[in-house]
């Protein structure tokens, strides 16, 4: 639900850890202000106070229970919300967000809750996005580049029983906004589609108030 007059657009981009959304938010957001659009990057978890307690808990995710866990991710959201999308949108920015509410609904439907609610809450509050670029990648593809690309071990959120759930979550999940992107190209092909559906959208909005 979106208040006030929205005059930006927004983009997000989802999918398992390891399929190259940072990457390919980065090269967008440049090939974007290239052009001359007024461009805002940002993630969630956010750089707000309930983001950082999230990233703390990274690799201490026993410390919540499920519901409290849930309950943190839909507070960051609120206010990143507030503090950076909504302002970002109603200055006509161009806004791309790293993860989203499909994240919560995947990483929290793995453990049990219902993605549907979890989507439909999420849908009664958070700015929904122009488009959400699912990029899909295997998990086991997606567990080598999180081990061998990046170099690092996998957190509690990043284990592979726990992503093949999320991956089917993943796939089961449908919207008008979701727009499923392979991920598992070289990052210039999954680049310049990308850049083709944002500018396509950008073309089809011109004066058009959001």
């Amino acid at each position: 639900m979106d208040n006030g007059r929205r005059t930006g657009l927004f983009f997000a981009l989802e999918g398992l850890d390891g399929c190259g959304k940072s990457t390919q938010l980065a090269l967008l957001a440049q090939a974007l202000a290239a052009r001359g659009v007024p461009v805002l990057a940002t993630r969630e978890p956010s750089d707000g106070p309930y983001g950082r307690r999230i990233r703390a808990m990274l690799s201490r995710r026993s410390e919540l229970s499920p519901q409290e866990e849930l309950e943190l991710f839909h507070a960051d959201r609120r206010d990143h919300a507030e503090r950076v999308i909504r302002p970002g949108l109603a200055a006509g920015k161009v806004v791309l967000c790293d993860r989203y509410f499909l994240s919560t609904a995947a990483y929290q439907g793995a453990r049990g809750f219902d993605p549907e609610a979890i989507l439909r809450a999420n849908e009664s509050f958070a700015p929904i996005p122009d488009a959400i670029f699912l990029l899909e990648l295997g998990v086991d593809e997606a567990l080598r580049r999180i081990t061998e690309s990046r170099g690092e071990a996998p957190n509690d959120f990043e284990r592979r029983e726990g992503l093949a759930k999320v991956a089917q979550v993943l796939a089961a999940l449908d919207r008008p906004y979701l727009v499923r992107v392979a991920a598992g190209r070289p990052k210039e092909a999954v680049h310049r589609d990308l850049l083709g559906l944002v500018l396509a959208r950008l073309e089809g909005s011109d004066g058009d108030a959001r």
